[in-house]
């Protein structure tokens, strides 16, 4: 038996071994990419590789896909007035779905008086007739809808919001860091104008994502200025590295979705059940389409901070939502905005699988499920409101 059970796949991957390797190979090339020498070459070549990979996966051109330091930074870059398709009028004002992470739902470049948030459904898909009347509403628009939540899993409407942002003149970004690899992205069948992904979620290192852009849009500006870097949209000396380990990981992980997304749907099930063996346990967006790993639980009276503390004595690291909001004693914003129970807001436990989750790892996180409910119980019996 593992001496630890890692269910926090969400906030970010172990380093396959793929992109490992293709990290120290990479260490030991010591030109500059912007260089024409064979060294510079050479490390062109390993920064071209990725690119082309990660244009495969989602059905993009190479040429249109710039690095950044990280999935927050291409929401940035991204994120920004005056995009347009070809032939179009640029766009004026930004819309956000509530649930989006909180490098989107900053705004980017963005004045706050730009910036509106459209509401979702009670089940956390986004809801298409609100869009539809701020569309209406105002100048073209930049709307900006996750693929799939971090939170919750549920995979949002993206053919048909892009037909109504289209319809509208808008442009569509669409961020792509948590369905990237679980499920199958194409950049033309989403009817998405940007996708934004990032490589520490897929099994590549830390502070390394991008942006990728549809044939004919226009406007994207660089946030860093200096070089003429990546197409001039992003200046610096590119993270060599980091960017041959972006596109190792991405190969391994599009090869091996098939045999995997399957696996952890199945797994995903099993740890269902279990949970709702625990009266009043409540599993967010359960009713419509999720990624196959993730799971958002809450049952009255549980309170996140303790259980995620209890879990982790249990050898188990789970998280209560979004890591980048971790160490924050506040409810989740994605719930609020699903408007859920009050009573369950305070307690939302996220577990999410990877690629080398396995069943025993899925039966023991329900036996610390079990302890803490039984604590729950006995809290509950005594008059205590959480624990």
């Amino acid at each position: 038996m593992r001496d630890r059970v890692y269910l926090d796949w969400n906030a970010t991957t172990p380093l396959r071994p793929e992109a490992r390797s293709a990290m120290e190979a990479a260490f030991n090339i010591s030109g500059n990419p912007s260089s024409v020498h064979s060294e510079g070459r050479a490390a062109r070549k390993l920064i071209e590789d990725a690119r082309s990979a990660i244009a495969a996966a989602v059905g993009a051109d190479q040429r249109n896909i710039v690095f950044t330091s990280g999935g927050t930074e291409a929401n940035a870059l991204a994120l920004g007035p005056g995009l347009c398709r070809a032939g179009g009028e640029p766009v004026q004002r930004l819309i956000v779905s509530a649930i989006e992470h909180p490098s989107v739902l900053a705004g980017g470049r963005f004045a706050q008086g730009a910036i509106q948030v459209a509401p979702v459904l009670p089940s956390g898909v986004f809801d298409l007739t609100s869009l539809a009347g701020l569309l209406e509403s105002g100048p073209p628009a930049l709307v900006s809808v996750m693929l799939a939540n971090n939170e919750t899993g549920a995979i949002q409407p993206i053919p048909e919001v892009a037909a109504l942002v289209h319809g509208a003149g808008g442009v569509l970004h669409v961020d792509a860091v948590q369905a990237f690899s679980k499920m199958p992205i194409n950049i033309k069948a989403l009817g998405a104008d940007i996708l934004t992904v990032s490589a520490h979620k897929v099994g590549g290192p830390k502070g390394i994502g991008a942006v990728v852009a549809s044939a004919g849009i226009e406007g994207l500006h660089a946030l860093i200025r200096g070089g003429g870097q990546e197409q001039g949209r992003r200046a610096g000396t590119e993270n060599v590295a980091g960017i041959a380990g972006f596109g190792a990981a991405v190969r391994a992980a599009i090869g091996a979705m098939d045999v995997d997304a399957p696996r952890m749907k199945a797994l995903q099930e099993r740890l269902e059940i279990g949970l709702r063996n625990h009266p009043g346990t409540v599993i967010f967006s359960d009713a419509v389409s999720r990624l196959p790993n993730t799971t958002l639980v809450s049952a009255p009276g549980l309170k996140a901070e303790t259980a995620v503390i209890g879990f982790d004595l249990e050898g188990i690291a789970v998280s209560s939502g979004s890591a980048c909001s971790s160490g924050k004693v506040q409810p989740s914003h994605v719930l609020q905005a699903m408007k859920a129970d009050p009573a369950l807001l305070q307690g939302a436990i996220r577990l999410s699988l990877g690629w080398d989750t396995t069943e025993a790892d899925i039966d023991r996180c329900l036996e610390a499920w079990i302890k803490l409910s039984g604590v729950l119980r006995k809290a509950t019996a005594i008059g205590l409101e959480q624990f």
